[in-house]
């Protein structure tokens, strides 16, 4: 087996390593994987920012899919030939987080799916829906579970009611797809007019370029009639986090999620107290949340938005199409 280690900080650093396969225990099982998709953590992983003290070496990346190979002893759940995807958090399986339930996160306190094979617990893994690519089914564990809980969980979006995404990446495309499917009306901000053309072919139905046109908090009350989003999904951080404030209706939800925009600006809390805004920090999910959104992704049959492939090797260059910000919905390395 393969796998790409980070050995020191940086996308180039990258170590691709040969490494003995290793036989799955009691409880555990073997994945031959055959896909794995980017998330903006990977990218601050590899780069030393999301943890600058991370223990090396470290495999990055939580999101992946592939083929059950072999089942350890006890295993109930799997057998050969399953095609399956790992859990963003291990140890999460269901109910509330607790700081215990956030340990073992794939790519950051363990090792992650960037390799050609893996050993998870059973309870690890979850079944990809049938009409799903491994490269599609491989975009589904961190953005798409964050997704679906912004929507369904720091908010109980309904039909008619109103979600703005910011830009066209990961999260923001799942929420946008989510949204449609549940009857929302979705508004949609981006600095390309371009990912806006694309983004109203999947259902997007207002956007506005936030380069072009910077007060977009404006833009949003007036295509509400001055009321606010009922749902801003904030993936910018504190740089846009201000405005997502202004830009949601009173007792409206900012599910806050991204770090894009930087992490240290102070944040007037004025209007959240008087408005009665809720600010919910949507930190991926549980396996429950991830079979939950499984069972609407199959029944939509609902294909999530693949923005390129890259071979396993090139691991290095899939990190810098993702540093250079240009992707719309997933990167996805393919290791087959």
């Amino acid at each position: 087996m393969q796998q790409w280690q980070i050995e020191a900080f940086g996308i180039d650093k990258l170590a691709l390593k040969d490494k003995e396969t290793v036989q799955p225990g009691p409880g555990q099982v073997r994945v031959r994987v055959r896909a794995i998709s980017l998330n903006y953590r990977d990218l601050m992983l590899v780069t030393g920012v999301y943890n600058p003290r991370l223990a090396l070496p470290r495999v990055p990346c939580s999101d992946g899919a592939g083929e059950v190979i072999a089942v350890g002893a006890g295993v109930t759940e799997w057998k050969t030939g399953d095609r399956v995807a790992g859990i963003f958090m291990q140890n999460w399986q269901d109910g509330r987080f607790i700081a215990a339930k956030g340990k073992h996160a794939l790519g950051g306190d363990i090792d992650g799916m960037l390799a050609t094979e893996v050993v998870l617990p059973e309870s690890g893994l979850v079944r990809i829906p049938d009409h799903l690519t491994y490269e599609e089914g491989a975009t589904l564990p961190c953005a798409a579970v964050t997704a679906w809980n912004a929507l369904f969980k720091a908010a109980d979006t309904q039909p008619g009611d109103t979600v703005l995404i910011q830009g066209t990446g990961g999260v923001s495309i799942f929420a946008l797809q989510f949204a449609k499917l549940a009857g929302a009306r979705v508004l949609g901000i981006s600095s390309s007019d371009e990912k806006l053309d694309r983004a109203r072919s999947l259902g997007l139905d207002a956007g506005l370029n936030y380069r072009t046109n910077p007060d977009w908090e404006k833009w949003v009350l007036e295509q509400t009639g001055g009321v606010g989003a009922d749902l801003v999904v904030e993936v910018g951080g504190s740089g846009t986090l201000p405005r997502a404030i202004k830009a949601v209706r009173p007792e409206g939800t900012v599910a806050q999620i991204g770090v894009l925009s930087g992490v240290a600006e102070a944040v007037d809390v004025r209007p959240i107290l008087s408005r009665q805004i809720r600010i919910h920090g949507v930190y991926v999910g549980s396996r429950a949340d991830f079979l939950a959104m499984n069972k609407s992704i199959t029944l939509a049959a609902l294909k999530p938005v693949v923005d390129s492939v890259f071979a396993f090797p090139e691991a290095p260059a899939a990190l810098h199409r993702m540093e250079g910000a240009g992707h719309f919905g997933k990167i996805v390395i393919s290791a087959e």
